[in-house]
Formats: structure tokens, sequence, C-alpha cells
């Protein structure tokens, strides 16, 4: 099994990915909450489960030395116990649906002369553009001859 991305976790645990991302978020906490499975012989094994990793990568959600330690605490965690790594897959295709801003941008504009704002980038939201304001006559009028009160 891949070690579960560092920059994935820091992005989860600051918020990124919205409502998907929150949601994707709260089930790992439930995972790494949960039990060791019983397959593992009756005794609770020597390693962390990952919450106390889990829970100081919340109070820092932007430490990668926190991320890399909850990533590896959840590597461990799924060679001991079977059942935590079948899940921990099943979690981790979840987390494609997530857009966290880790991965590759291509920005490209072409094709002449272009007008107006470009905005290069991913995963953008509530971006508004407001259009110039109209363009006044060396009087300080508007260019057009309107005045204030017939706007």
């Amino acid at each position: 099994m891949d070690p579960v991305s560092v920059g994935l976790l820091v992005a989860l645990a600051g918020g990124a990915g919205g409502e998907v991302g929150r949601l994707v978020w709260a089930e790992l906490n439930a995972l790494v909450r949960r039990p060791f499975s019983r397959d593992s012989g009756g005794q609770t094994p020597t390693v962390s489960s990952g919450e106390a990793e889990l829970v100081r990568l919340v109070a820092d959600p932007s430490d990668q030395g926190r991320a890399q330690a909850l990533s590896a605490a959840l590597a461990v965690r799924a060679v001991a116990d079977e059942e935590f790594s079948t899940l921990l897959a099943a979690w981790q295709e979840q987390t494609k649906l997530v857009r966290t801003g880790d991965g590759t941008v291509t920005n490209t504009v072409s094709g002449g002369t272009q007008n107006g704002p470009v905005v290069q980038g991913r995963d953008f939201s509530d971006l508004t553009f407001n259009p110039p304001p109209a363009p006044t006559s060396s009087s300080g009028a508007p260019a057009d001859g309107a005045t204030d009160s017939t706007r």
C-alpha cells in the first residue's frame, strides 16, 4: 500500500476540498479511532493507532512534520492490521474525488488578443470580476456626456 500523501493530509486538515474534503477528513478521523482488528491474536499491537498524530496535525494543520508523522503512523498500522489496511486503501480511493491543490497545472492563453481578465491557476471559487469605471473626459464628466443625475 502506498503511504498517504503528506500534501493531502495537510490540505484536508486545513479544510481544503470544501464539503467533500470535510467528509473525507471526518472519515479518516473515524477510521483512525476504530479499534485494531481482532486478527492480531487478541493482543493490541504496540504500534500507534494514528490518533495522537491526527490530533497533533489538527492542532497545526500546516505543519508538514506532523502530517509526515501521521502518514507514517497510518502506514505502520496498515502493516499491523489487515482490516485497517483494506479500509485505508478504500479511503485513499475516496480522496481522489477531493481537489486539494495537490497536482500539476498547465495554463495556456492563445488565439489572439485577450480583452478582459485572464486568471491562471487551479481550483478557483467565489471569483468576482467588476467592470472598470466608465472613462471620464478631461473636465471630470463622463465621456458619454451623461451626468450623474441621468445615469
